[in-house]
């Protein structure tokens, strides 16, 4: 499984700061187009696949950048122009479009022509940890983690990572906003001024609140047996999401006696625990063989599982977004953290965790499979988790029509029209 941290992240960063400035000066210099360029560091989806969506059918032009071999062919495949974003052809539509849309950074697309262009910020999910300027995990020094007399110079080295970064963060246009708390939270991570974040909700959570709810669970449903056909006909799916540890081991994988205790649960309810480790994690999710009720749902099989949440019956999570994205559902969620007084030092969240955990939270996967089995087995048990999400909805998502994505794209278009850094030169 790839594991990634930000001191290592930082160091690359670093090493490459002159092909950064290479790139400024061909930016500088280099006429840009009404064509939009897109990218999305976990894959073809997410929001940018859904704004995507709206500014081709309002006839923009419109590139598509990635460098994963399977994501180029997906993307052809539905008639997409797409290229790598690292080839000499990713750098000039990168430095010719006007409109850069991002969800995770300016990696999305080619990040040393991005100078100049328009940039939506999309991000990807309401956060609950601490994200950018307000992470210290963020500006971590590669120097951090070695011995001796350079350790000495860690300090000054973050203070000008934390400068860097802010200086990145100034190259954002837009960034949609879920609500106005969450407005709150971008405006300080990011260091944006407040008229560069709208309250649009987010395009990545459009197809949760399309259609029906019979519809969105047929969708969903229909998704997951697509990817894991041998799974039980009328089964209930328990999703498990931890969220990434900073380049950490995760320490919720479980024990055999864990395995034991999840197999037991599922098989007494008829259900199926997929585990969708994170993408960036460390750590191997592999049950024994006695273990029938446990499949895996990574993003190797799914990049972007926003569309397969309807199609799920509970969420089982530690600090991931996707509690915020099922609250739209609405499904009852658990929570397993077994480390957060750790993460909460390392990391810190947005206000409190209990806030959004309920203030129960399971520490091991002993304590939280009694808690699973009661919410499978009891229907006012379900019942009372799934209104506790439904509050959660209220008070982070101001839309839930769908229509987001368009929002954001009528947003972009009014900006580009009307400020001094148009899209077009």
């Amino acid at each position: 499984m790839a594991s990634f941290s930000f001191g290592a992240g930082n160091a690359r960063k670093i090493a490459r700061l002159p092909l950064y400035a290479l790139g400024r000066l061909v930016t500088a210099v280099t006429p840009r187009t009404d064509r939009w360029a897109f990218g999305c560091g976990a894959g073809l989806g997410d929001g940018p696949l859904e704004l995507w969506r709206v500014a081709v059918d309002r006839g923009r032009d419109a590139v598509w950048l990635s460098d994963d071999e399977d994501e180029l062919r997906d993307a052809r495949a539905r008639g997409m122009r797409a290229v790598r974003k690292s080839s000499f052809a990713g750098f000039w539509e990168t430095a010719r479009a006007g409109v850069l849309v991002v969800a995770y950074g300016f990696g999305d697309v080619n990040p040393y022509a991005v100078s100049g262009g328009f940039v939506a910020q999309l991000w990807h999910g309401v956060p609950l940890k601490r994200i950018g300027l307000d992470a210290p995990e963020t500006v971590r020094s590669p120097l951090d983690d070695t011995r001796g007399p350079l350790r000495l110079l860690a300090p000054a080295l973050r203070v000008a990572l934390r400068g860097m970064y802010r200086t990145a963060a100034r190259r954002i246009d837009l960034m949609p906003a879920a609500s106005h708390l969450v407005r709150g939270r971008l405006e300080s991570a990011f260091g944006l001024p407040d008229d560069r974040i709208v309250v649009t909700g987010e395009p990545r959570a459009d197809v949760l609140s399309r259609g029906s709810d019979a519809e969105r669970r047929a969708e969903g449903r229909a998704l997951i047996r697509r990817l894991i056909p041998d799974l039980p006909a009328d089964g209930r799916l328990v999703l498990y999401a931890p969220t990434w540890r900073d380049g950490e081991p995760d320490p919720a994988v479980p024990g055999a006696e864990d395995w034991r205790a999840i197999e037991d649960v599922m098989a007494r309810n008829d259900a199926v625990l997929l585990v969708r480790s994170h993408r960036l994690g460390a750590g191997e999710y592999r049950p024994p063989a006695d273990v029938g009720h446990v499949r895996a749902l990574g993003a190797d099989l799914l990049a972007d599982v926003t569309p397969a949440l309807a199609g799920v019956d509970v969420l089982v999570t530690d600090y991931s977004s996707l509690a915020y994205d099922v609250a739209l559902v609405p499904l009852p969620v658990l929570f397993l953290a077994p480390d957060v007084a750790v993460y909460a030092r390392r990391r810190g969240f947005y206000g409190r965790f209990e806030d959004v955990a309920g203030g129960d939270a399971a520490e091991s996967w002993a304590a939280l499979a009694p808690r699973l089995d009661r919410l499978l087995g009891d229907a006012e048990a379900a019942a009372e988790a799934t209104a506790r999400s439904a509050a959660l909805s209220e008070r982070v998502h101001a839309h839930r029509d769908g229509r987001s994505a368009e929002r954001v794209y009528d947003a972009i278009v009014r900006r580009t029209e009307t400020s001094p850094r148009k899209a077009t030169r």
